[in-house]
């Protein structure tokens, strides 16, 4: 039986790298090497997408690369954290809800990550007083330091996972310097980078404003950033400059001077038309050979990265826009950004730009529904919880099958696809999904058994990667290809319920993907339509760069057919 798994596969790892490079590196590494990544001045300049970068770039180089990220907030995980509060949660292969910085880890890299990649301070602690709890401290008083700062040091190092054959742990700590919430974690970078010595390098990314009134670059920012950094006893080895506007050579040594940073090691992060680029420009800068001469390695010659390169061409060269519709709840990009991601890959390499447009299923209604979807190719109904906004998406899901646009529901989005056609086609009007109404008469979406008896909500749901056999000749298996069971990442409660399955069979949607262990329905097709498909499952976590999800592809594909 042929199975396909829809993660990176080991050789994606090797990029432009042959084995015997990979061993002669290994030789010249010798000890595992750490890299800290650290920002300034405001939240949200990109230290997920310069992580990444470096990841990307280090991989090309031949080593073998891991990326964490440690959030300074008391959740254990932003499992149940509002999207408005946080963007996205993203989900591992392993069934840990994480910070949706582990998606671009993944996209650019094609690592697998895992739990280990996602810490909080709310693990930490709690770690801590599991351990104080159980008498492992032997009645001594637990302080920050060293208890809590012994432990991040301990998930720093990746100590459990010491058999991990990597070269480069990538350790991006959430937050802003200055913050309170992350002393302790500074504190652990900086007794590290004492025992590191040459193993570790800071890499510490700020802003610099342009002022307009001034029509001024100003570096003051960064160089007070810096300067509480070193009162952390931290000092940055490298600095990264988030800039709307080019950097001259005058502003980086400016910067260099007042920063104790060599010229070498002051990059500018310039706004790029598209996140893809930012790896392009730290190699041009000389970001990854920065790091290694820091680190004492050969830096050798620079990578071709062939594929990326390829990527960025195809980007640059799609002209023809296909608009796709996202109907969802969240007006937030990053609440759906594995999705909008996905999205973009799939439009790229389908040679069209995915035009993506945002429609609140909250005030979608059959009177304006033919209004707000007009103009679309295409129609992503997207996933969430909870009532608000979910008749809007059913309307959707009925216009979408009425009027034969491509349609692709993603988990709640499925769910909506099923409860309307049992009232519109099945002519049950009552049916729902017991999460939104439990007495329901026909519950066509109901909770799952083994979840009945669950009363906690965070990290609970049916999580993680589970294998779903596809039905030959159907839809879903064609965009799949040649496997007939594929491997796919869950976020849920609430499944198809079996005991209609034969009706909606007969009526003409197809239960054509099954969970072999559970019986589980995780995908639905109407095969006469030209592209109407759900899936319970998240597709959207398994896609990257170099390898676009095969259903968006496909769905990008019917979309862009509709549109001729």
């Amino acid at each position: 039986m042929d199975t396909l798994h829809c993660i990176a596969t080991p050789h994606s790892q090797r990029e432009n790298a042959t084995l015997s490079k990979r061993e002669r590196h290994t030789q010249t590494m010798g000890r595992r090497k750490y890299i800290f990544v650290t920002g300034g001045v405001v939240s949200s300049l990109g230290k997920g997408i310069i992580s990444a970068s470096i990841g990307k770039l280090l991989q090309a180089r031949g080593y073998k690369v891991t990326i964490q990220k440690f959030d300074p907030y008391i959740n254990i995980d932003p499992g149940t954290l509002n999207p408005y509060e946080h963007g996205e949660c993203y989900v591992t292969e392993d069934g840990f809800e994480t910070d949706l910085d582990l998606g671009h880890y993944e996209r650019f890299t094609g690592i697998l990550t895992t739990r280990n990649n996602s810490i909080t301070t709310g693990r930490i602690y709690k770690t801590v007083i599991d351990r104080e709890r159980h008498g492992d401290y032997l009645g001594k008083t637990i302080q920050v330091v060293p208890h809590i700062t012994d432990e991040i040091k301990r998930r720093m190092l990746r100590e459990e996972e010491k058999d991990e054959q990597l070269d480069f742990v990538i350790t991006e700590v959430g937050g802003t310097i200055g913050d309170i919430e992350s002393a302790p974690f500074m504190e652990a970078i900086r007794q590290l980078r004492w025992q590191l010595g040459r193993d570790a390098v800071c890499v510490h990314l700020t802003y610099v404003p342009y002022l307009k009134a001034a029509e001024e670059l100003k570096t003051k920012p960064t160089q007070h950033s810096v300067k509480e950094l070193q009162g952390m006893g931290i000092q940055p080895d490298i600095l990264v400059l988030r800039t709307e506007r080019h950097l001259s050579d005058a502003i980086r040594l400016k910067v260099a001077s007042f920063c104790n940073v060599d010229l070498e090691c002051v990059v500018q992060s310039e706004d790029m038309p598209s996140i893809y680029e930012v790896p392009v420009s730290m190699q041009r800068q000389g970001l990854d050979a920065a790091i290694m001469r820091k680190i004492g390695i050969p830096v050798g010659e620079t990578p071709a990265m062939k594929p990326w390169h390829d990527f960025l061409a195809k980007q640059r060269n799609a002209k023809r826009e296909v608009h796709i519709g996202l109907v969802g709840k969240y007006d937030l990009q990053d609440a759906y950004k594995s999705i909008r991601e996905s999205l973009n890959l799939a439009g790229i390499y389908n040679d069209v730009k995915a035009k993506l447009h945002f429609v609140n299923s909250e005030g979608l209604t059959t009177d304006n529904v033919a209004t707000q979807l007009e103009g679309m190719a295409g129609i992503v109904i997207c996933p969430g919880f909870g009532q608000r906004g979910i008749e809007g998406k059913i309307v959707a899901a009925e216009y979408c099958r009425t009027q034969d646009i491509p349609t692709f529901g993603i988990c709640l989005g499925m769910q909506m696809m099923v409860i309307e056609f049992a009232r519109n086609v099945l002519g049950y009007k009552d049916a729902n999904s017991a999460e939104m109404n439990p007495d329901t008469p026909h519950n066509v979406i109901d909770m799952m058994e083994e979840q009945k008896n669950i009363t906690q909500m965070g990290g609970t749901m049916r999580l993680g990667a589970y294998d779903c056999e596809l039905r030959e000749g159907s839809r879903v298996a064609e965009a799949y290809g040649k496997a007939t069971t594929i491997r796919e990442r869950h976020r849920h409660r609430y499944e198809f319920n079996n005991k209609y399955k034969e009706e909606y069979e007969q009526a003409g949607m197809k239960c054509v993907g099954i969970n072999p262990a559970a019986d589980l329905v995780e995908t639905v097709e109407i095969p006469e339509k030209r592209w109407y498909i759900g899936a319970q499952f998240h597709p959207e976590y398994s896609s990257t760069v170099l390898h676009p999800h095969p259903l968006f592809m496909s769905f990008v594909k019917a979309c862009n057919s509709s549109n001729s």
